[in-house]
Formats: C-alpha cells, sequence, structure tokens
C-alpha cells in the first residue's frame, strides 16, 4: 500500500476530497490501486498514436500534452502541474478519449522538468467504480469537469483569433507566463514565438513578461 495521504502535501486522495469525502475503505482501496513514479525532464510519457493505458496524477514539476497536426505543427494542448493555481486540466496527463475507448489516442505527454507523479491503469480505475461507490460518484463528477475542458479549449482554438486567445490567457491563467517559456506558451496559443512577440507589443499593457523557469 502506498500512504499517498501522508506522501505527499497535496495528493490526490486531498484532490478528491475537494468534492466529496472519501471513507476510509476507499482511500485505503485508492492507494492499493496507485503506484508512485518519477520522471526524468524530457521524459515521453506517451506517443502520439499510442494507447493511454495509464492516468497520472502530477504530484511536482511540469508537463505538458500535445498534438501534431497534418502539416508537422505541434500545438501544446494543455500544461501539468500542481500548485495553487492548478486545476482539472493540469493535474492529470492523459490522452482521456484514448484511455475510456482503449484505442490509439491523437496526443503526445512529455515531462518539462523532473515530475512525480501517481499512476492509475485502466483495469485499476474500472476496479476502483466496480467496488467504490463513492470513486464512482467522483469519477462522474471528473468527467463532467473534463468535458467543459475539452471543449472550452477546441472554442478557444475554433472561435478565436490570436490576440483574442492571449487576451483569454492573461485574464484566466496569467499563471502560465511565469510557469512555462515563451516558446511553450505560443504553442499553447498555436501561434509562432515571433506572433506572440508582435502580440505583446501591440497591447498597451503587459502584466507579466512570460519568462517561466521551464525552457525550450
Amino acid at each position: 500500500m502506498i500512504d499517498l495521504k501522508s506522501k505527499y502535501g497535496f495528493s490526490l486522495i486531498e484532490f478528491i476530497n475537494r468534492d466529496l469525502q472519501l471513507d476510509e475503505y476507499t482511500i485505503n482501496l485508492i492507494s492499493d490501486n496507485c503506484k508512485e513514479l518519477t520522471f526524468a525532464k524530457g521524459d515521453i510519457i506517451l506517443k502520439q498514436g499510442e494507447v493511454s493505458k495509464y492516468a497520472y496524477f502530477i504530484v511536482s514539476g511540469e508537463g505538458r500534452s500535445f498534438y501534431t497536426d497534418f502539416t508537422g505543427k505541434t500545438t501544446t494542448w494543455l500544461f501539468h502541474f500542481n500548485n495553487a493555481s492548478s486545476n482539472i486540466k493540469n493535474l492529470f496527463m492523459v490522452d482521456y478519449k484514448s484511455f475510456l475507448t482503449g484505442k490509439p489516442g491523437t496526443l503526445g505527454i512529455e515531462t518539462l522538468s523532473e515530475v512525480k507523479a501517481v499512476r492509475l491503469s485502466y483495469k485499476q480505475v474500472r476496479l476502483l467504480l466496480k467496488y467504490s461507490p463513492l470513486y464512482e460518484k467522483w469519477t462522474r463528477l471528473l468527467n463532467e469537469k473534463v468535458f467543459i475542458v475539452a471543449y472550452n479549449r477546441v472554442f478557444t482554438l475554433l472561435t478565436m483569433n490570436a490576440t483574442q486567445r492571449y487576451e483569454k490567457l492573461l485574464a484566466e491563467e496569467p499563471h502560465l507566463l511565469i510557469l512555462f517559456s515563451n516558446y511553450y506558451i505560443a504553442s499553447y496559443l498555436n501561434i509562432t514565438p515571433q506572433s506572440l512577440s508582435r502580440i505583446r507589443k501591440n497591447l498597451v499593457k503587459i502584466p507579466i513578461s512570460g519568462h517561466g523557469h521551464v525552457s525550450h
């Protein structure tokens, strides 16, 4: 058994307890079906086209999920980290559709620093769903949040121009400009670093410089 609650200051158990209070049985069941892993900077956790067999709850460090389109252009889909600014889309590293269907995915996942994470396999998740009503209830809540995240991300990329996407980031996720380099911020906005620089120059106020500690 991994004693998640005592081992990590911000654990998977604590995260689930934000939505509902777990009983001792469920806490032990989750602990018994998790594995603690440490990844080095630059590790590829998932390659595009592979089946996403595991979901990783990030404990510390930074990573990103990304996709490459038919032209060969790579776009950062989501950033992954665990701090006071993080939320559901930052905490779990997984190609969710592939994880649920068992079919090859479209996302790649890589670490941008050393990352510590808690891993659950699809089989382990199914076991938790079968034997823990509380975990099953929490999973329904999680699925709703994941759907909203995916909807908002697609809506942003499809309906907003580059400047609007940057302004949205300033309003909703300014912490990303501290955590990640301009290269990755541009990739997240689906623009070139040069375009990002031009957008910043055209804006009257630039609250944060955007020079993060995670560099390309």
